[in-house]
């Protein structure tokens, strides 16, 4: 090898270095713009099976079909912002009337009853709170940066919703417009194999985000029951967010239990604990395990079995793993992103025994 040609192999292994460190600053700074995508991705892959139905079905063109299912869509995303927006004017207004003293009173009079039926030394509640890093913190001048902020927010929440509704039409309206989209980066004469797989992951991630659905529609339901039965306040908004929290695999369940235990105490707060508050905290997140044990025996299965075709261990394992790689986000899309590459393995990868063995079944 000549001084040339060694010179000439690391410019070259320095401009690729730089490229992938340019690709992936370009891809930092459209970050929003690949969310987008991603979320409307699986907005296309759960309507995707209601505009085959509306156009086989019922004989609507198909630009029809996507406009019926994106309107479902924004009804769906209205009726959420419908069941919030009411609870937070109101509660703001419960705040602005709030009486201090009183509310110190009946902090105090539930940390006196929880200590008294508990048998342990006095826990000031109230204190712990007053001397808590977030309360010291609070500043007037905060008020302007945060009404600022939500603003913003509100701002950038409205672009979000129309790119991610532009974006869904096109992915719905021609459903090969992101195979199109892949089949760029095939060699040639791959494009059959190309093909084969995304078609695949396709049908799997559309049925696996359709049963998450069904799952997250089901755990509302349940929970709905249960508030309203017990004449919780504002049953609809916190079974919506407990539900929602249970797309975290394993950690979500936990959360919403703890969340829902909260608001059922905050709902009593000034009743007796020990006759009122804990008798029907206890009735509630009996009817909570209960809930958690019917998605768990019931509809898990279903979604992770028949779905992704993978086993319940494998999958908890996955979870796990991407857990601990990379955190929530990690659990979150553990599982769509371990069936797109059991597919590609399928595909590529058969020879192997390993492969064989966890590609069976797909």
């Amino acid at each position: 090898m000549n001084e040339k040609t060694f010179s000439y192999g690391i410019l070259r292994a320095l401009g690729i270095i730089a490229a992938i460190f340019l690709l992936l600053y370009f891809l930092y700074q459209i970050q929003s713009v690949l969310v987008y995508i991603a979320i409307a991705g699986v907005i296309s892959l759960i309507g995707r099976p209601f505009v085959i139905f509306l156009r086989s079905r019922f004989r609507i063109p198909n630009q029809m079909s996507v406009i019926i299912v994106l309107l479902l869509v924004l009804i769906v995303f209205v009726g959420i912002i419908l069941v919030f927006v009411p609870i937070l004017i109101e509660q703001s207004q419960y705040i602005g009337r709030i009486d201090i003293e009183a509310f110190k009173s009946d902090i105090n009079e539930l940390n006196i009853q929880i200590n008294t039926y508990l048998g342990v030394d006095e826990i000031n509640i109230l204190e712990s709170l007053m001397q808590s890093e977030i309360v010291q913190s609070l500043d007037v001048n905060m008020i302007p940066k945060f009404l600022n902020s939500v603003f913003g927010i509100l701002g950038a929440t409205l672009i979000a919703i129309f790119s991610i509704m532009f974006i869904s039409f096109f992915l719905l309206k021609d459903s090969k417009l992101m195979l199109n989209s892949i089949l760029v980066f095939a060699n040639r004469g791959e494009e059959d194999k190309f093909q084969r797989v995304f078609n695949k992951i396709k049908i799997l991630l559309s049925r696996y985000f359709v049963g998450l659905t069904m799952q997250i529609s089901v755990l509302f339901i349940l929970y709905l029951l249960l508030l309203t039965i017990f004449e919780i306040n504002n049953p609809i908004a916190i079974a919506f967010i407990c539900a929602f929290l249970n797309l975290v695999p394993y950690l979500g369940p936990i959360f919403a239990g703890i969340l829902m235990a909260l608001f059922v105490i905050s709902s009593q707060l000034g009743a007796d604990f020990q006759m009122v508050i804990l008798p029907k905290l206890i009735y509630i997140m009996l009817g909570y395990g209960i809930s958690q044990m019917i998605d768990n025996l019931i509809s898990q299965p279903l979604i992770f079995g028949a779905s992704v075709r993978s086993h319940p261990l494998e999958i908890f394992l996955i979870i796990l793993i991407a857990g601990l790689l990379f955190g929530v986000l990690g659990m979150v899309v553990a599982v769509p992103f371990y069936t797109a590459i059991k597919v590609i393995a399928k595909e590529s990868l058969s020879e192997y025994k390993i492969v064989k063995r966890l590609t069976r079944d797909l």
